[in-house]
């Protein structure tokens, strides 16, 4: 039996421009780490076309391990300190993993 992906999916919702700017300053730095975590399949966070205010984030790691670890190393790092007030509306939840998931999320992830 194949062990289940975890996936997150939600939205951050920055309050002001000052928030804003925390998210446009400290994002791309997470993106780039979250992305060369063991593990990380998919990683994408889109700023909304009609609120700039908010953020789409859509996650997906290859157990629950890797996405517990990738927790453990976001409350650590920069982001996490200068994003932490900010709200998210996060659902985890786990997925059946399929044999060309990995290959395909690469594929998503650079486009």
């Amino acid at each position: 039996m194949n062990t289940p992906y975890i996936a997150l999916s939600g939205i951050l919702s920055c309050k002001d421009e000052r928030e804003l700017g925390l998210v446009q300053a400290f994002l791309p730095a997470h993106i780039e780490f979250t992305r060369a975590e063991e593990g990380c399949i998919s990683f994408e966070v889109t700023q909304d076309s009609v609120n700039p205010l908010i953020w789409h984030v859509n996650e997906l790691f290859d157990s629950q391990a890797s996405f517990d670890a990738h927790q453990r190393r976001t409350l650590a790092s920069e982001w996490g300190a200068q994003t932490a007030h900010i709200k998210r509306e996060y659902i985890v939840s786990e997925i059946a993993a399929q044999e060309n998931a990995r290959e395909y999320g690469r594929k998503e992830q650079i486009q």
